[in-house]
């Protein structure tokens, strides 16, 4: 045993260190300036700051309950593994975190006031947020809740059975995405590109809809007929070079979508004349001067109409080369037939058949007869120039909602500017939204239509074919000869049908049955 001095000192000394402790809450806050603060160190109320008060708060001395302001995120997955990040106060010694009352697993003391955790497998729905510490379990504020992993939408929705279609699959908690499958299938080309987006290649299908699955760290989500497989018609008078938009060059995922909802294949050759053709698929859009550039629009480009197209048509990438003229008709009108300083002798060929009337091309015997290819009436070329914009001259890379700007021409069209007083090798300026490249610029374009000034505030609003008759034929586009005033995509000029210029060739269309 110890002897009683020693207890009878240890007893002295706490009385000793209870009394200074008294002295000291005295001599911090005296009594009278207590009361005067509104006796805010009166614990028990009596009036006086004093032992008794010491007292009391002795009493209750050891660990506070914890605090919980905040946990982040604030959902996650019913499979669990989201990290959570509790803020509060007193979590220094926090032994347990629970989510709708399942414990959660890594819980990580960062500080006094942060702790992480990872949350455990729940139910869908909200879930209360507990912590545990020595001073008993304190509940957030706001519950977490449990969300089931999800698909939204697959664009575009349908493609060839043959596979081969890219698809954004859109939802949430997709950033652990392992594996699509469509049909049973896995996709190609499986790319995660954050939590709530994937893209993938669909693989080869049987006509019809498919199941598509995504699968992941986060489970499997099943989409029923999430994907509609089609068979791409190739028509019969042509060869197939490719069934599905490339997307380099149709770079609008809804556009890809609307090509492959025709049903028909995009790019293809023609079997009698080797013209490579692009499918245009059908639409509405504002036939008309509707912006402008360094010019004003002229009298023959009004009213603005809508004009719906009701079905899908084909049409040339390229103007008509004078190769493929020469290979048809045996002969080669045009005037630029030498090489020269900006083009060689080995791409002459290539260069667009000019010095051809409207009658060369669609008269009697002309170029289009027995091949069941056409020339495109105004309204197709306006819309298939236009490619969606409604700027004066078509959008290209960069600028695919088209622009009014004079200066960027040079990206698109040769016109006086920069075609060195010359014809130059189809397909040397940026394409258009569709595929379609010289549009504007190079050498004007004969229509089918008869030309009528007033012809825009009569147009029928679907599938307009021009005058009934007339004495003027239309060309389109601009040409090496002619500034931007004329290289719009709005912009109309027109002849007899036997007029030949160097500024004016052709571009043929054709219906896909």
């Amino acid at each position: 045993m110890q002897p009683v001095a020693s207890r009878r000192g240890r007893a002295r000394v706490f009385v000793f260190s209870l009394s200074l402790a008294v002295a000291w809450v005295a001599v911090l806050v005296p009594a009278g300036a207590a009361c005067a603060q509104g006796c805010t160190s009166d614990v028990n109320g009596d009036g006086l700051v004093d032992g008794t008060d010491l007292a009391t708060l002795l009493s209750e001395w050891g660990t506070c309950p914890a605090s919980v302001t905040s946990v982040a995120p604030a959902q996650g997955s019913v499979l669990g593994g989201t990290v959570i990040t509790i803020t509060g106060t007193g979590l220094a010694a926090t032994s347990s975190v629970t989510v709708g009352g399942v414990p959660c697993t890594a819980v990580t003391v960062l500080s006094p006031t942060r702790v992480l955790a990872t949350t455990p497998p729940g139910v869908a729905g909200e879930a209360a947020v507990a912590v545990t510490t020595p001073a008993g379990t304190s509940l957030a504020a706001t519950p977490f809740t449990y969300a089931l992993q999800s698909v939204t939408s697959i664009v575009p929705s349908s493609g060839a059975y043959g596979g081969g279609t890219p698809i954004t699959i859109t939802g949430q908690y997709l950033a652990g995405t392992t594996s699509v499958t469509v049909g049973g299938v896995p996709a190609t080309n499986l790319v995660v590109v954050n939590s709530t987006t994937v893209t993938a290649v669909t693989p080869p299908g049987s006509v019809g809809a498919a199941e598509v699955v995504v699968t992941g760290a986060k489970g499997a989500v099943v989409v029923p007929a999430g994907f509609n497989y089609f068979a791409i018609i190739t028509p019969s008078w042509a060869t197939l070079i490719e069934a599905l938009p490339d997307p380099a060059v149709v770079t609008d995922a809804n556009l890809r979508a609307a090509f492959a909802a025709t049903g028909f294949a995009w790019r293809v050759r023609d079997n009698v004349t080797n013209i490579e053709m692009l499918l245009i698929p059908p639409g509405t859009f504002n036939m008309g001067c509707s912006a402008s550039n360094a010019y004003s629009c002229t009298f023959s480009e009004t009213p603005v109409h809508s004009v719906t197209l009701t079905s899908a048509f084909y049409m040339g990438r390229y103007e008509v080369t004078q190769a493929q003229w020469q290979a048809r008709m045996g002969s080669n009108p045009s005037f630029f037939t030498s090489a020269s300083g900006q083009v060689s002798a080995a791409q002459v060929p290539n260069r667009p058949v000019e010095r051809v009337s409207w009658d060369m091309i669609a008269g009697t015997g002309g170029f289009l007869s027995g091949t069941g290819l056409r020339l495109p009436t105004e309204a197709e070329w306006e819309y298939a120039c236009r490619a969606g914009t409604t700027t004066a001259f078509h959008g290209f890379a960069g600028y695919l909602g088209g622009t009014n700007d004079d200066t960027l021409v040079g990206n698109i069209a040769w016109y006086s500017s920069n075609s060195s007083s010359q014809t130059r090798p189809v397909g040397g300026k940026l394409a258009n939204g569709f595929g379609l490249h010289d549009m504007l610029g190079n050498v004007f374009e004969w229509v089918n239509d008869w030309y009528l000034s007033n012809y825009y505030a009569s147009s029928p609003v679907s599938n307009p074919m021009g005058p009934a008759a007339g004495s003027y034929r239309v060309w389109r586009g601009g040409s090496w000869n002619y500034d931007t005033n004329s290289v719009r995509s709005s912009a109309r000029l027109w002849d007899i049908p036997n007029w030949t210029s160097s500024g004016i060739g052709f571009r043929v269309a054709r219906n896909p049955l």
